[in-house]
């Protein structure tokens, strides 16, 4: 166990969340294993130039792999670019790679941007009414086949381990596609011919039930749903991987939303209920769940585009109200390397500013979403100080947006300081990133937002240690106002809890979450203030599982350190408290020194 006083350094690094994988990432349950050992009959199919592909009655091929692919599951396309590289370096073995696109939401331009963007030269088609997908048992995207020249489905499965819900390994653990393949080429029995994949499941055709017959509908009841929990990320241009704005995208996606909601994957939202109230809460009722899965057992009837919420009212690709000031990381984005370990990238913009700004609405966007890690905005005062992180982008992070009266001060003369880390994905890519401000009238700002940390930096996770706890806790100087947390750990995370200790001996569980998931990085807003007064101790405990049994640990066989990278690990207890601001004309809001550890 690890136990420090309140704080960390002064001019450090803090990590938002690990890069993507999204609402669309699930784990396989029982999913195509029985096609193994099954027969394909030959079909063709046509790609976007109406050139047809498919698998031929003969064949002078050993082998062929068809990989179900869509262009917007977010596993999908990380994998492209792999199954690209597998084609070229099997070619010479006469092993042919056919990828296969059975979404019904996925139109030709669509599936035409998709090999574009990626540089897919293979052959892929379309496969209307998920005709191939029903023929090979597919289920989900990614998904592999490997059809021996006998047209036997020998391996169905994982392309490999490298990614997955939740992480990104380093190196590829096992390529458990190309030891089937091998095996396959020698002659030999497939020894694993089946290995649980992760993805995104097909959207297949819907037949919905006849419009007289139908007691929900997308127009009248779902859409008015999904634009109250879902649409400020899922809509174009935003970070979430689809939109729920246009009824023939969703419908398409409807068995992948029941599968998520029912998990309680989406929206969202990992603190315990049990502890808190808070205002950002995005959790479904169970009657909006009922909703949901009365629409899908319905077929998804659409109903009357009359009856839907209206225009989509928020500004094109952002979360917030449409900024007032846009400002970018740099003039010229920054390359990133196509392999590799990249350093964290600092880059400080001077906004102009001969007086104080007042933000009350601010999103941090990431250029280039697929090989942005995490952006951090810091305000430099330009005196040496630096403000603790308020401002940040990670796929799941929501803006920061402040309810009337409560903002976030950018002081005349300071600078902004860009935190940026990338993650290379096999493909060489640019990135500028940039943030966007939504500014309160300065006499409308009664109380000034400002943030703190407990957290721990001195600490040695041992290898295999399914249960390390840290503590960190920070002690309040005089009667505080909090108004939410941010607790931030990597993928050995396990738990988060905040306490309060007051004065008079009591303690109060003010966020519990039992279950950190590293992919969302959530701002948890307490509904009401909570008043910490002068002398209270809070308290954040947290659990880390760096065994085998964490599916997102990178090696449970190291020990792990303080660390930058998704691979090392952090312990912060973020939070944002408000004062009025005349208490605030002065003071100094620089992170704290850090404290004793014992």
């Amino acid at each position: 166990m690890q136990m420090i006083d309140s704080g960390f350094i002064r001019k450090g690094s803090w990590l938002a969340r690990l890069l993507v994988l999204g609402m669309g990432l699930v784990t396989i349950a029982d999913a195509s294993e029985s096609s193994v050992g099954k027969k394909i009959e030959a079909f063709s199919l046509s790609d976007v130039r109406g050139q047809s592909f498919g698998l031929p009655s003969a064949s002078d091929t050993e082998a062929t792999v068809v990989v179900f692919l869509g262009t917007e599951c977010p596993l999908a396309n990380a994998y492209a670019p792999r199954i690209q590289k597998l084609a070229d370096e099997w070619a010479a073995k006469k092993v042919r790679f056919l990828v296969v696109m059975s979404n019904q939401q996925d139109s030709l331009a669509e599936i035409g941007d998709f090999a574009k963007k990626h540089e897919l030269k293979l052959p892929l088609v379309k496969d209307p009414g998920s005709k191939v997908a029903d023929l090979f048992g597919a289920e989900r995207t990614p998904e592999a086949y490997v059809v021996d020249k006998d047209h036997v489905v020998r391996y169905v499965g994982r392309i490999d381990d490298q990614y997955g819900i939740g992480y990104q390994r380093p190196k590829v653990p096992r390529k458990d596609l190309e030891v089937a393949l091998e095996q396959v080429l020698n002659g030999n029995k497939v020894e694993m011919p089946y290995v649980k994949s992760q993805g995104c499941l097909i959207g297949r055709v819907k037949r919905p039930v006849a419009a007289d017959e139908a007691k929900v509908t997308f127009h009248k009841d779902v859409s008015h749903l999904f634009r109250k929990r879902c649409v400020d990320c899922h809509h174009e241009g935003n970070v979430a991987p689809f939109s729920l704005v246009d009824y023939n995208e969703v419908v398409g996606w409807a068995e992948m939303i029941r599968e998520v909601v029912t998990e309680k994957r989406m929206p969202p939202w990992t603190a315990s209920p049990e502890f808190g109230h808070f205002s950002n809460n995005p959790s479904l009722t169970d009657d909006e769940k009922k909703l949901i899965y009365d629409w899908i057992d319905d077929g998804c009837p659409e109903g009357n585009p009359a009856d839907g919420p209206g225009p989509l009212t928020l500004a094109k690709g952002w979360a917030i109200s449409e900024p007032d000031q846009v400002f970018y990381m740099s003039d010229k984005p920054y390359h990133v390397p196509a392999e590799g370990t990249v350093n964290y990238q600092y880059y400080i913009v001077d906004p102009g500013f001969t007086e104080d700004h007042w933000i009350k609405e601010a999103e941090v966007r990431a250029g280039n979403a697929a090989i942005v890690h995490h952006v951090i905005v810091f305000i430099d005062k330009g005196d040496g100080r630096i403000g603790q992180p308020q401002m940040a982008y990670a796929p799941g992070m929501s803006p920061r947006k402040f309810p009337d009266g409560h903002a976030i001060r950018l002081p005349a003369g300071c600078k902004l300081r860009f935190q940026v880390h990338y993650t290379p994905n096999g493909k060489a890519q640019d990135d500028r990133s940039y943030v966007g401000f939504k500014y309160a009238d300065p006499k409308t700002v009664t109380h000034e937002v400002v943030g703190g940390a407990a957290g721990v930096m001195a600490f040695v996770i041992p290898p295999g240690d399914p249960n390390y706890r840290m503590i960190a806790f920070h002690r309040m100087q005089k009667d505080t106002v909090l108004i939410g947390m941010n607790p931030h750990m990597h993928v050995r995370g396990k738990s988060f809890r905040y306490e309060a200790k007051y004065p008079d001996g009591r303690t109060e569980v003010l966020l519990d979450v039992p279950k950190y998931d590293f992919n969302w990085q959530l701002w948890y807003n307490l509904t009401e203030p909570k008043i910490l007064p002068k002398g209270t101790e809070l308290r954040c405990t947290a659990y880390f599982d760096n065994s085998t049994n964490n599916p997102s640990n990178p090696d449970p066989t190291k020990r792990v350190t303080w660390g930058e990278q998704t691979w090392d690990e952090m312990m912060f207890g973020f939070y944002s408290t408000v004062e009025t601001r005349r208490d605030r004309s002065s003071k100094d809001d620089s992170a704290p020194e850090e404290g004793k550890g014992k």
